[in-house]
């Protein structure tokens, strides 16, 4: 599953024992070589779509980690982007990974289509989720991967704040794929991995809130409603489609009203 350039395995038992900040404090440096980085051929089916809801001038990338969402918003606004995560440890790495202008040689970095002076100015911000220290400023936010370390009881807040921090008329985008077929090998290692999370969170503390069947998108749509978004659906087309025809990806826009 991993680059040699990944985390060993002892690290990541240090890492799964901790609690989530720190475990991605520790996991930073080495993350963009694991497989829990969002997959480029993800964030570009995510650019090409969310770019016909535009334009956009300024962005929010909600739990940002190494800021591979930092990149999409930087080909998407005009004026500015704002990357915000908790772990002190992703953020040194997303700042690393796009310095600022002046400091950027020419056609390197994750950001390189922008050309210098002509990008959207990018901002980070240490803070939680649940509590974003931001006023209505951003036309567009945007998560990639986040949502599983979110209980379901604190989803609805979670969306409250991003709803909070969008101007009227803001959307915010995310991507959700199509679950697993029952008694596949997909589905038997997300049942399994959920399983192991909760009985290491039954014996340990602190605990590390990683799940990945509690995203449920009936659910998920019923919350974003509640905190006030008009929602809808868009087939990510360049992802694919399963045996059946449904796509096996769809982008979730989610209106302030």
């Amino acid at each position: 599953m991993f680059t040699e350039q990944g985390p060993t395995v002892r690290e990541l038992a240090v890492q799964a024992l901790s609690s989530i900040e720190h475990g991605y404090d520790l996991l930073a440096p080495k993350f963009d070589h694991t497989p829990y980085r969002t997959p480029d051929r993800v964030l570009d089916a995510v650019t090409d779509e969310v770019r016909r809801l535009g334009p956009f001038d300024t962005g929010l990338d909600v739990c940002c980690g190494t800021g591979a969402g930092v990149g999409v918003l930087r080909r998407l606004c005009r004026e500015r982007v704002v990357g915000v995560d908790f772990s002190a440890g992703m953020l040194a790495e997303a700042r690393a990974a796009f310095p600022p202008e002046d400091e950027r040689p020419a056609e390197e970095g994750p950001a390189a289509e922008a050309p210098a002076g002509e990008g959207p100015a990018v901002d980070w911000v240490r803070a939680d989720a649940r509590s974003l220290p931001f006023a209505p400023a951003f036309d567009l936010a945007l998560s990639f991967g986040a949502f599983g370390h979110f209980l379901p009881a604190e989803r609805f807040g979670l969306f409250a704040e991003v709803h909070g921090s969008l101007r009227p008329g803001g959307q915010f985008v995310f991507p959700i794929g199509a679950p697993p077929p029952v008694g596949s090998r997909a589905y038997w290692s997300l049942l399994g991995f959920d399983v192991a999370m909760r009985v290491r969170n039954a014996l340990w503390r602190p605990q590390f809130v990683m799940y990945y069947r509690t995203f449920r998108l009936g659910d998920v749509l019923e919350d974003l409603t509640r905190a006030g978004f008009a929602v809808r659906l868009v087939p990510l087309a360049e992802l694919g489609r399963r045996p059946d025809g449904s796509p096996r990806a769809r982008l979730v826009v989610a209106t302030r009203e």
